[in-house]
């Protein structure tokens, strides 16, 4: 124990005069190396940094590492500095690597590797430490909105380092908001974004959602979804007939309302006039039975809430009990195309057979018509035969074949 003891000591005193040496015999001011290199550090708040020194080309020169305030947190593989929060990760001639766990803001700072060369080199290292906002929150003006109105929501995202940004989310849609920041005493940020919209009634149920970023958390966000008020909606929907209103038939309507606070009940109404007696009223259902053309009019429904009223009207028009079925039948004009086109070719092929048929016959009426002609003594005889004034009728005979 006692030459432990002796060896941690002739350890720390080398390490004294090895630095005073330095200081003393080395008054220049230390430069910064391409030899050296180190990189920057950022770190949550709590969790663990990794120092490393990094020598390309080392001549056996000793390497080490100092705090901001330039205390040497390790010297070669030694750590002089009573902080077991640093801790030896690696050790080489060409390395010094150091962790320091439970990082916290008072760590934040330039941290410097040092190589004892002549002039000493150095490489610095900044340890920037991330404070990750608290929850935020959200704050309406109003928990109920109205239709038409404008209204007001802030979030706050609380201590962080750096500053966060905010952004807001209706529904799909990204909307701008107003960014304020402050700066706490304990170096901390608070951002405030407020936001302001007019709602309609397709926001009812949507929600309006608070992004928070920052380098420490990623999907951070709190959301509200938004109760809007509105009158309500009104649409009459025919339930029967499907097609016209005839005479003798039934007729039923259905009354759908919508709106928030949910109309309660609907009232059926007919325009400049009574409903008829015989009708019956069902809830949001109309029903007349046995139409005839006296029931003519604009039937109104009517639905009501803390917001206002709407209505829609339907109008009835009762037609004979005969109308529409005397309507054209639809005519295929394929068929009627075909038909035509058969007609068309009978027609050419009896026209062709026709013509074929008299030309054949009116050849061989000539012909023969001719022969007396030829018979004849002289032109007097063939004139006479060929007018038919000849006597002998056998020479006259026509033959048709």
């Amino acid at each position: 124990m006692a030459h432990a003891g002796c060896g941690s000591l002739a350890t720390i005193l080398f390490l004294f005069i090895f630095q005073a040496a330095v200081l003393q015999g080395a008054a220049q001011i230390p430069v910064v190396s391409q030899n050296l290199v180190t990189d920057n550090v950022s770190v949550v708040e709590g969790e663990m940094a990794i120092i490393s020194c990094r020598v390309k080309d080392n001549d056996d020169s000793v390497i080490q590492l100092l705090n901001p305030n330039r205390q040497t947190i390790y010297f070669r593989d030694m750590r002089p500095l009573k902080d077991a929060r640093f801790q030896l990760v690696n050790f080489s001639d060409n390395e010094l690597r150091v962790s320091l766990s439970n990082v916290s803001l008072s760590d934040e700072g330039r941290y410097v590797c040092q190589l004892y060369t002549d002039p000493p080199q150095e490489a610095y290292a900044d340890i920037t430490v991330l404070v990750p906002p608290g929850n935020p929150m959200i704050d309406a003006r109003e928990e109920v909105l109205s239709e038409g109105n404008e209204t007001e929501m802030t979030c706050t995202a609380m201590s962080s380092k750096p500053a966060a940004t905010i952004r807001w989310m209706k529904g799909d849609k990204e909307l701008p908001g107003k960014p304020k920041v402050e700066l706490t005493y304990d170096r901390m940020y608070t951002v405030t974004s407020r936001l302001t919209f007019t709602v309609n009634k397709e926001d009812d149920g949507v929600p309006v959602v608070c992004i928070v970023d920052h380098p420490a958390v990623k999907d951070f966000q709190v959301q509200k979804y938004l109760e809007v008020q509105y009158k309500p909606e009104v649409k009459i929907m025919v339930e029967f007939p499907q097609g016209l209103t005839r005479e003798g038939e039934n007729l039923e309507l259905t009354c759908q309302a919508k709106g928030r606070p949910q109309p309660q009940r609907v009232n059926w109404v007919k325009v400049d006039d009574d409903v008829p007696s015989h009708a019956v009223i069902t809830g949001a259902d109309l029903y007349i039975e046995n139409l005839n053309k006296s029931y003519n009019g604009t039937y109104r429904c009517v639905a009501a809430n803390s917001l206002g009223e709407s209505y829609d009207d339907y109008i009835l028009y009762v037609y004979d009990s005969r109308a529409g079925e005397g309507a054209p039948r639809t005519v295929d004009h394929a068929v009627i195309g075909g038909v035509v086109a058969v007609v068309v070719f009978a027609m050419l092929c009896l026209l062709i057979v026709l013509g074929r048929y008299f030309a054949r016959h009116k050849g061989t009426y000539f012909t023969h018509e001719a022969k007396g002609a030829d018979d004849a003594a002289d032109a007097d005889t063939a004139i006479i035969n060929a007018e038919g004034g000849h006597t002998n009728s056998d020479e006259k005979k026509e033959y048709y074949i």
